[in-house]
């Protein structure tokens, strides 16, 4: 079983590799890495991140097949199915590192300050679903000074909402708060740059990683 802190430091030597556009040849498919997932993974981190297309966990970290067990959706909130996911992941792969990735410009986040800047009336209930989830974290800011300073705005509620679905993440499972109390489990929130493809692990990381 791989630590939290050595998986860590694994996504951190990937993204340095993708930001330096290096490509690691153990990262790449083969018939033989294929052939030997199919008895079973081992994923090394669990990642839940956002939807969108311009975030793909593998290709950020520079990780290949069976390495990371991704669960994406947009504004990587947390719901049930997303908590299961990370449960299962847990326990049965014995995964000790779950990152909340969130990104810059998050669309999802772009749309639940519009709504609250102008509510609509016809929104989609499954889109306000996902607007009801991030609301939280940004409607602190929006009794701010940032509601004039859009771009600081924007920022500071992408890294608030990453924070959110951490802590969610933390405290929203018995099973999840028993395995960081007991087995090593390590969350952390970190924002990847659509700028610079550089991710920032600035949440819930202990001072010796």
């Amino acid at each position: 079983m791989i630590s939290a802190i050595e998986a860590l430091q694994r996504l951190r030597e990937g993204n340095h590799r993708f930001v330096s556009d290096v490509k690691s040849m153990a990262t790449l498919s083969s018939q033989t890495r294929r052939s030997q997932l199919t008895a079973g993974q081992e994923p090394f981190a669990i990642i839940l991140g956002c939807s969108d297309s311009r975030v793909p966990a593998e290709i950020i970290f520079d990780q290949g097949l069976g390495d990371l067990f991704v669960i994406r959706v947009a504004g990587n909130i947390v719901a049930p199915s997303q908590i299961g996911s990370v449960e299962f992941a847990a326990e049965l792969f014995h995964t000790r590192l779950v990152v909340v990735l969130g990104h810059s410009h998050c669309g999802a986040i772009k749309s639940t300050i519009e709504e609250l800047q102008r509510p609509s009336e016809n929104q989609s209930r499954n889109l306000r679903a996902i607007v009801d989830r991030v609301r939280p974290s940004v409607a602190p800011l929006m009794e701010t000074e940032l509601r004039h300073q859009h771009d600081e705005l924007v920022h500071q509620a992408v890294r608030a909402n990453i924070r959110a679905s951490a802590n969610h993440l933390r405290h929203g499972s018995e099973i999840i708060e028993q395995l960081i109390q007991n087995d090593g489990l390590l969350v952390v929130g970190a924002e990847y740059s659509l700028e610079t493809g550089e991710v920032d692990f600035f949440d819930g990381v202990p001072s010796q990683a």
